[in-house]
């Protein structure tokens, strides 16, 4: 089956149609790009497969089965992750900590938060996308495409499956353009279907 697809999508909004009668998919390992004017509806398909908006009408399959993502977080949790063009990140914290916030590795009996298995997963994720950066490093002081690194290591700590990103490219120079297409390569290497 396919990662995602959406059959017959439509959406309104104070009524007026953004999407009507949208059919979209997107396999395991497959890059797919939205392109179209403004108001065209891109951002509000990718924000209904992200559980941000829900469709008015249409079907949304994960895997082969009916689904509605309800919020973002159930999107997470079914394998679906956004990165928006507005970062959803804590500028004072590390790049790991904003990467498991919510989720730290806990020790002394869940009292104390655990620094170093905190900073050895977030590492683990780093070489998995062959990205050099230290955990510890404070997110306020990453450039824009890799503060976008490291919300892409967010939802790869997820296991997201498919990842959808709107407009990745609009805040980064050439140089760091290719590093994200690079990026993309690799998570479609590894079976990710990208948006």
């Amino acid at each position: 089956p396919k990662a995602v697809q959406m059959l017959g999508g439509h959406k309104a909004f104070d009524g007026v149609a953004v999407l009507h009668d949208v059919d979209f998919e997107v396999d395991q390992g497959e890059v797919h790009a939205l392109a179209g004017g403004n108001g065209a509806g891109k951002s509000t398909l990718m924000k209904i497969l992200a559980g941000v908006y829900r469709k008015d009408a249409g079907e949304i399959l994960f895997d082969g089965q009916p689904a509605q993502p309800e919020s973002p977080r159930a999107a997470q949790r079914m394998g679906i992750g956004i990165i928006h063009q507005e970062f959803n990140l804590m500028k004072h914290l590390s790049a790991a900590q904003n990467i498991f916030i919510g989720r730290e590795p806990r020790r002394a009996g869940g009292l104390l938060l655990d620094e170093e298995a905190l900073n050895v997963k977030a590492r683990t994720i780093f070489e998995r996308m062959h990205l050099r950066l230290d955990p510890r490093t404070v997110v306020g002081r990453l450039s824009v495409a890799m503060q976008q690194m490291v919300e892409i290591a967010k939802a790869l700590s997820f296991e997201s499956r498919v990842l959808i990103m709107d407009e990745p490219t609009a805040a980064l120079n050439d140089a760091e353009v290719a590093d994200l297409f690079r990026i993309v390569r690799q998570l479609r290497e590894h079976g990710v279907g990208v948006v």
